[in-house]
């Protein structure tokens, strides 16, 4: 089976078949995948910045920002616009690509898209690539930030159909794939993967991927989140992913998303040297940079920089071949 081709449609026993492999076995096919496609020792720094912390109505099991919940997170209001730029400012001078900003919203009202457009059009001139995850989009909204100079919109599926309504009951996952559907039709890139962790089983992590995998256009770039537990939510005692069991779903998604960025994202301040080495040999590609994601502390960038230096890593640049004829494709292709 040529798992790198284009038109690879995924099966439940396909996908059970790759995580069955011996370690090493997987290892090698997974790095055999990603030389195809990436260069092997480069790795893609965002920054991640909460422009609106808190007060969130969702009721997510692993998220400090949703007001069903007693934790040390407070509510605030849109991050003024001069102070998002300054921070664009700095991530670009510590070596991040991309900028992405998220808001703890259900999905933004009328009256922020005005504001959300400028921070979008003022950080893209500073020379970075946009992202955003501000939760649930309309089609015009998508639009307008589109319009505005957006590149990415952020937004996780989180973990399998089946095992979704374990973790949020406010929102469907179906409401998920028509936000993704509103961000490709307006011809943004979509950024959006899961957590593991969270109670899953094995088979969740390889259904969540399947769906990934197995869109017309599978996303450009795929975050893999270790949960952080959060003191005061319902998952704030579930048990850690195994490290090895980690690593194989990295190397899994490689396989099964030849052509996405595969993004270390939440958790990564807990794990070893050791553990980030194997995931970036399996095919982990993408890594936020700075000392704080949204609510979490993230690692130090001295640190990132040390274990760069140890595995030889170079930072991945932005080419001109981007998937952005791919994206303006697609949306031509459901526009007609």
């Amino acid at each position: 089976m040529n798992h790198t081709a284009d038109n690879q449609t995924w099966t439940a026993e396909g996908v059970q078949a790759l995580f069955a492999m011996p370690f090493n076995d997987l290892l090698y096919q997974a790095q055999t995948v990603h030389r195809e496609n990436f260069a092997p020792n480069q790795v893609q720094k965002s920054r991640l910045v909460n422009i609106k912390t808190g007060g969130c109505p969702e009721d997510c099991k692993y998220c400090s920002q949703s007001i069903r919940y007693q934790t040390e997170v407070d509510a605030s209001k849109l991050m003024k616009i001069e102070d998002v730029i300054a921070d664009a400012k700095v991530a670009k001078k510590d070596g991040a690509t991309r900028y992405c900003m998220g808001a703890a919203w259900r999905g933004p009202k009328p009256s922020h898209m005005e504001s959300l457009c400028t921070m979008v059009s003022e950080v893209k001139s500073l020379g970075l690539e946009t992202c955003m995850t501000l939760g649930l989009l309309n089609r015009d909204q998508a639009v307008r930030l589109k319009q505005a100079g957006l590149d990415f919109y952020n937004h996780n599926i989180d973990t399998s159909p089946e095992y979704y309504g374990q973790v949020i009951t406010t929102r469907t996952f179906e409401d998920r794939l028509q936000t993704i559907s509103y961000v490709r039709e307006a011809g943004m890139k979509v950024c959006c993967g899961g957590i593991l962790g969270m109670g899953e089983s094995q088979q969740d992590r390889g259904r969540m991927l399947i769906v990934l995998a197995n869109m017309k256009h599978p996303p450009e770039s795929v975050p893999i989140n270790m949960l952080v537990p959060i003191p005061g939510t319902p998952l704030a005692e579930a048990q850690q992913v195994e490290p090895i069991e980690f690593v194989r779903t990295v190397a899994v998604a490689r396989i099964m998303l030849p052509m996405s960025v595969l993004r270390l994202s939440a958790g990564r301040r807990s794990m070893s040297e050791e553990l980030q080495a194997l995931c970036f040999f399996a095919g982990a590609n993408s890594i936020f940079v700075g000392d704080r994601l949204l609510t979490t502390d993230n690692v130090e960038y001295d640190h990132d920089e040390a274990l760069f230096t140890k595995l030889g890593l170079e930072d991945m640049v932005p080419t001109a071949e981007s998937s952005a004829d791919q994206v303006d494709q697609y949306a031509q292709e459901t526009a007609s």
